[in-house]
């Protein structure tokens, strides 16, 4: 089955590779992708031509998607896997796009046995053995190098599901130690929810203060989006992300100092 799943995907990349010239004013577009080097272009390429062929994208009544918006989202989508590889993404395979923000509602029993309900509003949200969702609005407004982008929030989401269940802990490579992990980001998770609670004023996204899970993504978005600022507020945590994506996006992104 891995051999002729591998030989699927070089058929895919040989017959159906996003244009090159595509590709490169994808590149352009998107400032969070710029400082790229000729060899993690082409790769983030080969990439996102299979992420695009392995996954339905699914826009919601009249929306619709054009090659722009879907080059658009497969790049971001799969910057987080650039040194990973598409198998991390291989438990789920549908992102659902509205055009803006949507309404979900969640249901649970509570402990006097009470059904209780609860309207949400939300720009993106990530299933568990289930589909991406998406805010297009919300996509256009990622990848800005200004700390916020909803793809790579929802596919670390992803990736951390990918541990048994969403907690914060994505599993980790050979050379890592869930021991050093646990302490770095629960002292960065516990010291930035005593900031954001004391009132004072922070320049990461508060949003990271509402869970563990919630902490990790939040931070992954600042590693790829503002990786200087993540770098200067938490060394530590930038450096167990740059471990666990093996990338260094303070180097790609010196320019913007």
């Amino acid at each position: 089955m891995e051999f002729l799943k591998k030989w699927r995907r070089k058929r895919v990349l040989k017959k159906s590779s996003i244009p090159f010239d595509d590709w490169q004013a994808t590149i352009k577009r998107i400032p969070v992708l710029v400082g790229l080097s000729d060899d993690e272009a082409e790769n983030l390429r080969e990439l996102a031509t299979l992420f695009l062929h392995e996954t339905s994208l699914e826009p919601v009544g009249e929306f619709e998607l054009t090659m722009e918006m879907m080059l658009t989202l497969a790049a971001q989508a799969v910057l987080p896997i650039m040194y990973l590889g598409p198998d991390w993404y291989a438990e789920w395979s549908s992102v659902v796009l509205y055009p803006g923000e949507f309404i979900t509602r969640q249901e649970w029993l509570g402990e006097d046995g009470v059904v209780h309900s609860r309207r949400e509003i939300l720009s993106g949200e990530a299933w568990d053995h289930g589909p991406v969702v998406l805010s297009w609005t919300d996509v256009t407004a990622s990848g800005q190098c200004a700390g916020y982008n909803i793809v790579i929030h929802e596919m670390a989401h992803k990736l951390d599901l990918l541990g048994g269940r969403i907690n914060g802990l994505p599993p980790l490579h050979e050379e890592m130690r869930v021991t050093s992990w646990a302490m770095v980001m629960s002292f960065a998770y516990e010291d930035f929810s005593q900031r954001v609670k004391s009132g004072k004023r922070v320049r990461l996204d508060p949003y990271a203060v509402e869970a563990p899970e919630e902490f990790f993504a939040v931070m992954s978005e600042h590693f790829f989006e503002t990786p200087l600022l993540l770098k200067q507020e938490y060394p530590e945590v930038y450096r167990q992300l740059a471990q666990f994506y093996r990338q260094d996006p303070a180097v790609r992104l010196r320019w913007r100092t």
